[in-house]
């Protein structure tokens, strides 16, 4: 392969894939919507400009065949990421424009080898518990009952006791997210579609992906943006349910090295590859990590009560299968915060978007607060 295409390329994940492939030697080809939500300047400065750009929407055909003409390889990153719900627009974002990557190729007999397409942790819905008494289970979404409650840990559904979370492999998904539903569905669509057609089909289930270049303007860019605009206007974090949800973050440099090895990596092909932290990590401790990293030691989190309805109480996933190819962390957690706060420090504008944000998941219904905490 020569030339790869790379759909959300001018994006987080997206161009420091770009990077990647360009230091491998690969001409590489942009196709990216500009969503003024992520990219209200058009095309980030940090895009080298010797690359082909395409301003296009991949539900687009006309715009997805100009995109895939002569290419060997893509890496289908472009997606649909919030916490509204707009149910539909996920699917026709996410699974949709996959359904349609596919009928081109096959229409128009592209000769694409590869196709690594971004999938997610959220697949895995609440995870895989075990109870002392019942065994491993995967649960269903915690109710809003329970959770207006203050209820927040997972209880094993035959005798109602806590469970405990344990590391998440490759081989059980129960999403209940309309986003989590929409990857799976690009998982069936790609993995279905590339046996049949004998294409080369690689998805990949990142963890909670942070480092430079994550959109200050994404409401879903997670704890890492939110936290430290906060923290660098001088004000608290602010902490969900009791602050003691498990993550596993990883390092968006460690990610785009995953997507061009499962690319090139012929033991990849037909599989799905957790691309996983390294640590169990809680809410709380993250806070506590980026209040130092940001010199804000003296401002302390707050715990609200609220909480976000569909959102996991732990999910942390085991990267063991990609690491048998070869992969390897470069980064740690410490790592992963210095390089984001050097890189926010950097911007011209930094503006803290966290009430506006929290103003409409409320009227959405999305953001909650637990009658415990009220």
């Amino acid at each position: 392969m020569k030339r790869i295409l790379v759909t959300g390329g001018a994006g987080f994940i997206g161009s420091h894939t770009v990077d990647h492939l360009l230091s491998k030697g690969y001409e590489v080809r942009v196709l990216d919507l500009l969503q003024p939500r992520v990219h209200p300047h058009g095309w980030p400065a940090y895009l080298p400009t010797d690359i082909e750009r395409i301003q296009g929407d991949v539900r687009d055909p006309i715009a997805m065949r100009q995109a895939l003409d002569g290419v060997e390889g893509v890496v289908h990153l472009a997606a649909y990421q919030d916490y509204m719900p707009d149910f539909s627009t996920f699917f026709d974002v996410n699974t949709t424009s996959t359904a349609l990557l596919f009928e081109i190729i096959v229409a128009d007999r592209l000769p694409v080898e590869r196709v690594v397409l971004a999938s997610s942790q959220s697949v895995y819905g609440e995870g895989t518990y075990t109870c002392d008494q019942h065994g491993v289970f995967q649960p269903g979404f915690r109710s809003a009952e329970q959770l207006e409650r203050g209820e927040w840990e997972v209880r094993c559904p035959v005798c109602q006791t806590p469970a405990s979370s344990v590391l998440i492999s490759e081989e059980k998904v129960k999403p209940h997210t309309a986003y989590g539903i929409s990857k799976y569905a690009l998982e069936l669509t790609s993995l279905n579609l590339g046996r049949k057609y004998d294409i080369g089909v690689t998805n990949m289930r990142y963890s909670i992906v942070q480092g430079p270049r994550n959109s200050f303007f994404n409401a879903y860019s997670g704890i890492a943006r939110i936290f430290t605009l906060r923290l660098l206007h001088d004000e608290p974090p602010i902490v969900y349910e009791d602050g003691l949800q498990r993550r596993d973050y990883i390092h968006v440099e460690d990610v785009a090295r995953a997507n061009v090895l499962c690319l090139e990596h012929a033991q990849a092909v037909d599989r799905c590859f957790n691309v996983a932290g390294q640590d169990a990590t809680t809410v709380l401790e993250a806070a506590n990590r980026l209040r130092s990293v940001c010199g804000k030691d003296h401002i302390e989190p707050l715990i609200s009560g609220e909480f976000r309805f569909g959102d996991t109480r732990h999910t942390v996933s085991t990267a063991a299968a990609l690491e048998q190819l070869g992969w390897e962390r470069a980064h740690d957690l410490h790592s992963i915060y210095g390089d984001y706060v050097e890189w926010v420090k950097q911007q011209p504008t930094l503006a803290d978007f966290y009430a506006k944000t929290q103003t409409a998941m409320r009227a959405a219904g999305v953001l909650r607060q637990s009658h415990s905490s009220a």
